[in-house]
């Protein structure tokens, strides 16, 4: 039997199609209405020394570890690809990929993920390594980033000052508590004004923050002591397209400003840092190898995730999910009725959530 913990309910009905080596009857998920139960209703549903275990993210679920360790089960971490939907994952939309890791996770440095392991020691074919490029190719021609949430407008910024663009995140999330030590998006607006003091900062809160999901908010008046402009409901390849650097924790802005060709800082340790393409703050003594751009993105999009086709349910190349997210896309931005129903749907899931979590604190 396969038990999968930490996976919502919402999520129940997208992840089989995404292991399909996995027999849908083998496959359990513990979701006990009171956390705390979680072994114990694993154990009650067979939870043995046969299983296998899949965990989102970094969710904890000590005794189940515990108990996977203690007998060699294999265990595995499951989070969003880098290549997600038109639409947040905190809204409750599926997503075309997913990783799944045997190692880690790729968020967490602490230890060595097997996208970390792919970086460092897999060999990449110049067939590989040219599918990257038109792949890299493809998404800058499109616009296409993780979210493709908001339309791309063309911004005016000084034509004499570096501009550099801050990205926001979410502050409670797992790549910040592990890979930039609890840093704040106040935290990095200082330290990125401190190192870039004349130029042009443009923050761009993290879309979960901004519609109200996710923590990290800053109030305006507060970021604009070190920022000189923020933006909001915009595309992310508008900020990135008048962009010199980025200066990030861990965001995968920074992933996606290099294959713009921009410089990239890292304040704290995500997986693109510390393969000589980045201005690291932080080093990890693991990551020796120097990489190409070609390699970091043929790991990071082709080697280690898997993708979905969302209409026929299987597997597909990440070619096949640009293009049907391309199409997706221009209907989204082409259809007014279609924009008002996502936003009707998204306001319903965002304030089924928020009474979610007020029950849960209350709990």
């Amino acid at each position: 039997m396969h038990y999968f913990f930490g996976f919502s309910y919402w999520k129940h009905q997208f992840v089989q199609p995404f292991f399909p080596q996995l027999d849908k009857k083998e496959i359990c998920f513990v979701n006990p209405f009171l956390k705390k139960n979680y072994f114990r209703l694993a154990v009650k549903k067979g939870l043995d020394k046969e299983a296998t275990v899949y965990i989102w993210g970094k969710k904890e679920f000590p005794l189940v570890e515990a108990y996977a360790k203690e007998h060699g089960l294999e265990l595995y971490r499951v989070e969003d690809g880098f290549i997600r939907s038109v639409g947040l994952g905190s809204d409750l939309t599926q997503p075309y990929s997913l990783v799944v890791d045997s190692r880690g996770i790729y968020f967490d440095p602490t230890q060595t993920s097997d996208l970390e392991h792919i970086l460092q020691t897999y060999d990449f074919s110049s067939s590989l390594l040219q599918r990257a490029k038109t792949i890299q190719n493809f998404l800058l021609q499109e616009k296409l980033s993780k979210y493709n949430l908001y339309a791309n407008i063309q911004l005016n910024v000084p034509k004499n000052k570096k501009i550099v663009l801050v990205p926001g995140q979410v502050e409670d999330d797992a790549s910040i508590r592990y890979g930039a030590k609890g840093m704040t998006n106040l935290k990095l607006l200082h330290l990125a004004r401190q190192n870039a003091k004349d130029a042009y900062i443009i923050y761009k809160p993290h879309p979960d923050v901004l519609v109200g999901n996710r923590v990290g908010h800053i109030e305006e008046k507060t970021a604009l002591q070190f920022a000189d402009r923020i933006v909001t409901e915009v595309g992310l390849e508008s900020v990135l397209e008048v962009a010199d650097e980025v200066h990030t924790m861990t965001s995968l802005v920074g992933f996606e400003a290099l294959m713009r060709s921009k410089k990239v800082f890292t304040y704290g340790m995500p997986f693109y840092a510390g393969w000589g393409l980045t201005q690291d703050r932080v080093q990890i003594d693991r990551r020796t190898k120097k990489l190409s751009l070609e390699e970091l993105v043929a790991a990071t999009l082709i080697v280690y995730p898997r993708y979905l086709d969302p209409n026929k349910k299987v597997l597909c190349t990440i070619e096949n999910v640009l293009h049907l997210l391309k199409n997706e896309k221009e209907l989204y931005g082409n259809a007014p009725y279609k924009k008002l129903q996502n936003k009707i749907r998204n306001y319903i899931s965002r304030k089924l959530q928020l009474i979610l979590r007020i029950i849960t604190l209350k709990g």
